[in-house]
């Protein structure tokens, strides 16, 4: 086994070779690294691949793009794709071994978006028989608008989608649009209706999604100038489609159900996370963008400030001490507090005058109180006074002893 992976290994080294040779090239000179803002022009035929190797991830860079650029007028050109060098050159031996006819042939793509934080490496092929000038260039988008607007809208969606499910125009709107896109199947199953049973019939059956898909693909290609030559045609197919999928929307009706309309909902919310786990290269934080709408839609803000308040429950915080100023301080605050909340309920219709004097001990000193004069007495103030006198002299005589057992 070991020597015909080795004879396996050695041949396609071979091949190799005998391509470069052939195209006039060496390996020395097919092989580039590119940077955003690097430009290669290739003067030769043959195989060039164009690598970048990976940068790391930062939040930052959560919509960066890098673009490829192709510059050349031709089409005759192959594009291998992978993460190494060496996986490019496999395809393009794998290729060039292989008989191949592209039936469905479009145009080749010039604008290669590529992955940042990933190993990358396009190669380009070029036949001597031809014009074989062209130009790489690549080219750094801090901020993609184009993935931004995939995430906004992914979240949009997702938070949306139980006023969708429940929303005729939008019933109407989708089901006009779907129509539209999957008249080519109808087509296509009318077509072999007409042509009866038989391998011919099977034939457009089983490929009735391959051509659909290579027919939207070339449609979305040469979209323009569809447009600007057949507009008349277009305007109308369009119009009719559009026209006949409205008809059937209004004979079904909208849904009514209220599990239809729940699966509905998912379906729209599964489609919105989609979208916003592929707007970004940076899979990490778009998954991040998932799983946090997710927790927030399901779990609101009630059960976080809930959960906080159990977790100071039972972890609660250690409490502050007060200094003797602030002590001194919070109770003459309180206390006019609570005296000021007894002013307001003995003056309110709640309270009864007469119970309250006849509770009390000296009505005379309470009217008084009510009237604005002081709570406190002259001889209450004058021992309040004394006492407060008294205890600052016994804390200077207390610290003056401490001071004397130092020395």
């Amino acid at each position: 086994m070991f020597d015909s992976s080795m004879k396996s290994y050695i041949k396609f080294i071979t091949i190799y070779i005998f391509i470069q040779i052939l195209t006039g090239s060496s390996s020395a000179d097919s092989l580039h690294y590119l940077e955003p803002g690097d430009s290669i022009e290739n003067l030769a035929p043959g195989l060039r691949i164009f690598c970048h190797n990976a940068k790391s991830k930062y939040f930052i860079h959560t919509w960066r793009t890098l673009i490829m650029n192709l510059h050349t007028d031709l089409d005759t050109y192959d594009l291998y794709d992978g993460k190494t060098p060496t996986e490019v050159m496999e395809k393009h031996d794998i290729n060039q071994r292989s008989w191949k006819f592209n039936w469905f042939g479009t145009k080749k793509s010039k604008e290669l978006r590529i992955n940042p934080f990933e190993d990358t490496c396009i190669g380009v092929f070029t036949y001597p028989y031809n014009n074989y000038r062209y130009k790489m260039s690549m080219t750094l988008i801090k901020i993609d608008s184009w993935k931004v607007l995939m995430t906004i809208g992914g979240i949009v969606l997702f938070w949306s989608a139980k006023k969708l499910s429940r929303n005729t125009l939008f019933y109407y709107l989708t089901g006009v649009t779907l129509g539209v896109m999957f008249s080519v199947l109808i087509l296509v199953w009318f077509v072999g209706k007409l042509l009866g049973r038989g391998k011919t019939m099977y034939l457009m059956i089983g490929t009735g999604w391959a051509m659909s898909s290579w027919l939207a693909r070339v449609l979305w290609e040469n979209a323009q100038i569809i447009l600007h030559q057949y507009k008349d045609y277009v305007f109308w197919y369009f119009l009719v489609t559009s026209l006949i999928s409205f008809l059937v929307c209004y004979r079904i009706g909208p849904v009514t159900n209220d599990r239809t309309k729940k699966i509905i909902q998912w379906f729209l919310q599964a489609s919105g996370l989609l979208i916003i786990y592929c707007s970004s290269y940076f899979t990490e934080a778009s998954l991040s963008f998932c799983v946090l709408n997710f927790i927030i839609y399901n779990f609101p803000i009630a059960v976080y400030y809930k959960s906080k308040s159990y977790w100071k429950k039972m972890f609660p915080e250690r409490r502050k001490l007060l200094t003797e100023n602030e002590f001194r301080l919070q109770a003459i605050r309180e206390t006019n507090k609570a005296l000021n909340e007894l002013k307001g309920y003995c003056s309110s219709p709640e309270s009864n005058p007469w119970k309250t004097v006849l509770r009390l001990k000296d009505p005379i000193r309470f009217a008084k109180f009510m009237e604005g004069e002081s709570h406190l007495s002259e001889h209450e103030s004058s021992e309040h006074d004394l006492e407060i006198t008294r205890l600052i002299e016994e804390c200077e005589y207390t610290e003056d002893e401490y001071d004397e057992d130092d020395y």
